[in-house]
C-alpha cells in the first residue's frame, strides 16, 4: 500500500494515525451544531462556544504546520475511507505545501473574526453559520476527491449567504442573492466537469473502475487534447467566478460592502482563495495541457483585473467598497503568477493568497472598527481620525503599506516573486502588471490622506480609539504581515517542493518546459549571453 501511495505522490508521515485532516474539518462542524442546541436566552454561551471550537480548530491547523514534513513534496497526512463505494467516491483528505498556509490562514482567522466582531442581533445563528463556513472552507483545501471537493465547495455559499443576507446592510438581500447565483451558476459548470472527467477517465483507471479520485485521475487518465481543453473551461469558469476573475467579479463589491464585518473578512481573507486554489490543484494538475493552451488569456484577464481594480478603487467613495475593488487588483497578481508557469511564479502566488488574507482581512477588520465608532464609511464624512485615535491610525498604516507591498512587509514578498517569475515568461503582460503596484499606492495613500490626515470635525473628534479587544484581535495579524515580510523562508521551504512537483507533472504530460533561468538561475543566462558573445 506504501509502495502505491508512494508512486502517486501521496506519503504516509509519522503520527498520521490521529485523523488529523479529519478533525480539522468537523470540529467547526461538531462546534456549529453544539452553538446550535445552545437555547437562545444565553447568547454568551454561544458565542464562547462557538469561539472555542474555532480556535481549536486554529490550534489543529497550527500543529499541522509543525509536523509538515518540508522535504516532502507530496501529500501528507493522508486520510482515504470510502464513501460511496460503488460510485468511487471516498472520504480522501490530504495536504502538501500547496495548501498548507491556506489550511493555517483558515484555522486563524475565523477565530479572530468571531471574537472580534460581535453581530448586531441574533449570535446563535450567526456564529454556528460562520462555524460551518470554517468547516467547508478546510474540506476544499484538504480534499482529495472531486466530489468531495464539489460538496465542500457548494457547502461555503449556503452560509455565507444567510451570513449577507441575515447581518448584512441595506442592501443586504440584493448583495447575497447576486453572490449566490453567480457562484451557483459557476459552479454547475463545474459539476458537469466533474462527472465528464470522472466517467472518461474511467477506461484508463485499472480494472476500468469508476473513481473521483483527484491523484488516481491526475496520474493515470489520458484525455483527448480538445476534451481535456473543454473539461479545464468547465472547471475554470467556476474558478474564475470565485476569484474573482475580470468581467465576472461585478458580485464582489456589493457583497463586501452589504456583508457584515466578519463576512468581509471571511470573504476576501480566505473564500476568495477557493477560486485562485481551484485552479492551482485542479486547472493545472488534471489538465496540464489545456492549463498551457489556456495560459496566454487568463494572464491577459489577471492583468486587465490588475489595472481595471486599482483605477475603479482609486474613484470610491466608500471605504469598504475601496478595499473590495483592491482585491480584485490584488489577487489578478495571483492569476498571472499562476500561469506564468515558473518555479518563482507558483510559489509567489501561494505565497501572495495567503499575504492577501492577512492583509485585506486586516484592512475590513480596520474599517469595520471604523464604522461602528463614526457609522459612516463615507471618505468624505471621515478626517483627521490620526489625532484622536492614533492608535487606529498606526495600525492602519502598517496594514496598508502591507497591501501595497512596501519592502519587509508581507505584501513584497509575494508580488515581487510573482513579478520575477512572470517576466521570465510573460514580459510584456508582467511590465503592464506592475504598474498596479504603482496605483496601489496611490488610490490607499490617497485615502489614508482623506481618512487620518487633517484636523477632525465635531463629529469626528469624538472618535475614540482601539481598545485592548481590538489590539489583541489586530496583534496576530500585525506579526504575520511583520514576520512574513522579513522572514518569509519557514513557508517558502514548504511551498516550493510541491511548486517543483506540479511544474514536473505539468513538463512531464505537455510539451512546455520551464525557462532554465527559472531553476537554476540568472547564471544560466549570463553564460549563455557570454557563449553567444563568443561565436
Amino acid at each position: 500500500m506504501l509502495n502505491v501511495l508512494a508512486q502517486t505522490g501521496v506519503h504516509s508521515v509519522s503520527g498520521a494515525g490521529f485523523p488529523l485532516l479529519t478533525a480539522l474539518i468537523l470540529l467547526p462542524a461538531i462546534g456549529a451544531v453544539l452553538v446550535a442546541v445552545v437555547p437562545r436566552t444565553r447568547p454568551e454561551v454561544s458565542r464562547l462556544v462557538g469561539v472555542a471550537a474555532s480556535a481549536a480548530t486554529g490550534a489543529l491547523s497550527v500543529w499541522l504546520v509543525t509536523q509538515f514534513d518540508s522535504h516532502d513534496a507530496g501529500f501528507q497526512f493522508v486520510s482515504k475511507h470510502d464513501w460511496i463505494k460503488d460510485l468511487g467516491i471516498s472520504w480522501h483528505l490530504g495536504v502538501d505545501g500547496i495548501s498548507l498556509f491556506l489550511v493555517l490562514l483558515t484555522g486563524l482567522l475565523f477565530p479572530l473574526a468571531l471574537w472580534g466582531v460581535k453581530p448586531h442581533h441574533d449570535p446563535k445563528p450567526y456564529t454556528a453559520w460562520l462555524l460551518l463556513l470554517q468547516a467547508g472552507c478546510m474540506g476544499v483545501f484538504l480534499s482529495l476527491d472531486l466530489f468531495l471537493f464539489f460538496v465542500m465547495f457548494e457547502i461555503v455559499l449556503v452560509p455565507m449567504y444567510f451570513i449577507i443576507g441575515g447581518w448584512g446592510y441595506a442592501d443586504r438581500v440584493y448583495a447575497a442573492l447576486k453572490f449566490f447565483l453567480f457562484t451557483m451558476l459557476g459552479s454547475t459548470f463545474m459539476l458537469v466537469g466533474i462527472l465528464t472527467t470522472a466517467f472518461l477517465a474511467r477506461s484508463s483507471m485499472p480494472g476500468g473502475a469508476l473513481t473521483f479520485d483527484l491523484v488516481q485521475i491526475a496520474e493515470h487518465a489520458d484525455f483527448a487534447t480538445n476534451t481535456a481543453r473543454w473539461l479545464f473551461v468547465s472547471f475554470a469558469v467556476a474558478f474564475a467566478v470565485k476569484v474573482p476573475i475580470f468581467p465576472l467579479h461585478t458580485w464582489l463589491p456589493d457583497a463586501h460592502t452589504q456583508a457584515p464585518t466578519a463576512g468581509s473578512v471571511i470573504l476576501a481573507g480566505v473564500m476568495l482563495k477557493l477560486g485562485t486554489y481551484g485552479f492551482l490543484r485542479f486547472g493545472l494538475y488534471l489538465f496540464p495541457e489545456a492549463a498551457v493552451w489556456a495560459a496566454p488569456g487568463l494572464v491577459t484577464l489577471g492583468v486587465i483585473g490588475i489595472i481595471y481594480g486599482a483605477i475603479v478603487a482609486a474613484v470610491q467613495k466608500d471605504l469598504k467598497r475601496l478595499v473590495a475593488y483592491s482585491s480584485v487588483a490584488h489577487l489578478g497578481f495571483i492569476v498571472l503568477g499562476t500561469f506564468a508557469l515558473t518555479t518563482q511564479g507558483l510559489t509567489g502566488s501561494v505565497l501572495q493568497m495567503v499575504n492577501h488574507g492577512v492583509s485585506t482581512g486586516a484592512l475590513f477588520l480596520l474599517v469595520g472598527m471604523i464604522y461602528d465608532r463614526r457609522h459612516t464609511r463615507l471618505i468624505a464624512e471621515l478626517g483627521g481620525l490620526q489625532k484622536v485615535a492614533p492608535v487606529l491610525a498606526g495600525v492602519f498604516t502598517v496594514v496598508m503599506l502591507s497591501s501595497i507591498g512596501l519592502p519587509g512587509l508581507n505584501g513584497f514578498s509575494g508580488e515581487f516573486l510573482i513579478l520575477l517569475g512572470s517576466f521570465i515568461t510573460r514580459r510584456w503582460w508582467t511590465i503592464v502588471a506592475a504598474s498596479g503596484v504603482i496605483l496601489a499606492a496611490l488610490y490607499l495613500l490617497w485615502a489614508y490622506q482623506r481618512v487620518f490626515h487633517g484636523e477632525p470635525d465635531e463629529a469626528n473628534a469624538a472618535t475614540p480609539d482601539m481598545n485592548w479587544v481590538d489590539g489583541l484581535v489586530m496583534a496576530p495579524l500585525l506579526a504575520a504581515i511583520l514576520f512574513v515580510g522579513v522572514y518569509p523562508k519557514p513557508m517558502l521551504e514548504r511551498i516550493e517542493p510541491s511548486v517543483n512537483r506540479l511544474i514536473a507533472h505539468i513538463e512531464d504530460r505537455t510539451t512546455y518546459r520551464q525557462p532554465e533561468v527559472a531553476t537554476k538561475g540568472a547564471a544560466v543566462q549570463g553564460e549563455a549571453t557570454t557563449q553567444e558573445g563568443h561565436k
